[in-house]
């Protein structure tokens, strides 16, 4: 892929490709969970739960969906940042960061699951710190909050 990340706003004939690039993404971070099973779960919690909520940007390069960002614009809480496995390290991510901050400009919190060394070094970078520990409501796995204060 070539060229800057380009951000547009999400779209409902996103829905399928978002949930789909959702799945890839973290099956490739966690591979020895099966996420296929869980589409039907993930198509739910996008409708129900995220979308009535969030704002929903999307992430193109030449064209292509490499990755999308939710922020609950009146909370601050950034519940997904997903890039396709084969942009990462290709600029999107920060992009999506920084469009969350611009979404959410007094400050954002989230959840990143504690074994995540490679999410967690990201965030840091770009200016989160560990709020303290949590655990994931659904596996009950530990997890960090992460919050980001201009």
């Amino acid at each position: 892929m070539s060229g800057n990340p380009t951000l547009r706003p999400y779209t409902p004939a996103d829905q399928e490709a978002t949930i789909e690039l959702w799945r890839r993404t973290w099956q490739a971070a966690y591979p020895a969970i099966d996420f296929a099973a869980r589409v039907d779960w993930w198509r739910a919690r996008w409708r129900d739960e995220l979308l009535p909520v969030a704002t929903v940007t999307i992430a193109e390069a030449d064209d292509i969906m490499i990755g999308f960002v939710t922020v609950d614009p009146s909370t601050g809480y950034l519940d997904q940042l997903v890039v396709a496995p084969e942009a990462w390290g290709g600029g999107g991510a920060q992009a999506l960061v920084a469009e969350a901050k611009r979404i959410a400009p007094s400050g954002l919190d989230l959840h990143v699951n504690a074994d995540n060394a490679r999410a967690i070094r990201f965030y840091e970078k770009h200016g989160f710190v560990i709020a303290g520990p949590d655990k994931n409501p659904i596996s009950g796995k530990p997890v960090f909050k992460m919050s980001w204060k201009p």
